[in-house]
């Protein structure tokens, strides 16, 4: 089973998503990108297993492609579904310039929130200048993880005084390619985040004084189907394949706003080492296997 070489998942459910970063497994269809038939068949019964789902939608950015996150926020319209938004406070990864004619940015957020849509901060610059994994090591490249604490603080008041400046307040952060370290959650929480996106599981649990939501992870359609778990997109690099997979995954599945998920009462995380940090790591290394076969 051989992947086209620039093909690497940034999360279990991303279906469109950065062509840097790496996660876990989705149905080859749902990519922008060419995959094996044999590898969407190898991975589809494990990718839709019961829980209810809630939809992330990454890079939200000035420049990208408006049309694209139109059409997808159209399937979810029709299901009454308001998903969780990573915007980027101070976009300068230029893969993700995309659309330079599109609305204006910031107005455009704001009616999306007022629309019932969840903003989060993604980031700040979504560039990335460490090969650390840090506490959750889904993948190697990282924005935060292994940068030196005051740098952190600076990126991360920034970030947020940028989306204040422009009417947007949020407690809700989650970081490009997933990778944060002790230092981001504490400079996180002295900004008055209390919330992540991220790390695995069917209920939001509490971790170094912050509430995570888990991202999916790939188990079996007869694994525990209480719960709720967030399927991450990335509209940019979404095909016509992929939306029509989201088109009937939403007829099929309970799918659901992600202010579900914020009103679910959160776990107390025991073990987060053999819960979170090893299940990513390995996640990190069976791609990194398999993709060179």
């Amino acid at each position: 089973m051989k992947l086209t070489d620039d093909i690497k998942f940034e999360s279990p459910a991303d279906a469109g998503l950065s062509n840097r970063s790496i996660g876990a497994e989705a149905p080859a269809a749902a990519f922008g990108k060419t995959a094996s038939a044999d590898f969407a068949a190898g991975y589809k019964c494990e990718w839709e297993y019961l829980m209810p789902i809630t939809f992330r939608l990454d890079d939200i950015t000035p420049h990208m492609d408006f049309a694209k996150f139109e059409r997808f926020r159209g399937l979810l319209q029709n299901r009454g579904i308001r998903p969780l938004i990573g915007v980027v406070p101070d976009c300068r990864d230029k893969t993700l310039d995309i659309d330079g004619d599109g609305p204006s940015f910031w107005d455009y957020v704001k009616e999306l929130e007022q629309d019932g849509f969840t903003v989060a901060m993604h980031g700040f610059r979504h560039v990335y200048t460490t090969r650390d994994g840090g506490v959750f090591p889904l993948n190697r490249d990282s924005e935060f993880a292994g940068v030196p604490l005051e740098k952190q603080r600076q990126m991360i008041g920034e970030g947020k005084k940028i989306l204040e400046e422009h009417g947007i307040k949020t407690d809700l952060f989650f970081a490009p390619s997933h990778t944060f370290d002790k230092d981001t959650l504490k400079v996180l929480r002295e900004y008055g985040f209390t919330k992540i996106s991220d790390g695995f599981g069917k209920a939001p649990f509490l971790y170094e004084g912050m509430k995570f939501y888990p991202i999916s992870y790939s188990r079996k359609r007869d694994e525990d189907c209480d719960g709720l778990t967030t399927f991450v997109v990335h509209t940019n690099t979404l095909s016509d394949e992929g939306f029509s997979y989201y088109e009937d995954l939403m007829k099929r599945r309970e799918c659901v706003s992600y202010s579900a998920f914020e009103s679910m009462e959160p776990e107390r995380m025991h073990g987060y080492f053999f819960r979170q940090y090893v299940p990513a790591a390995l996640k990190h290394a069976a791609v990194q296997i398999k993709s060179k076969f």
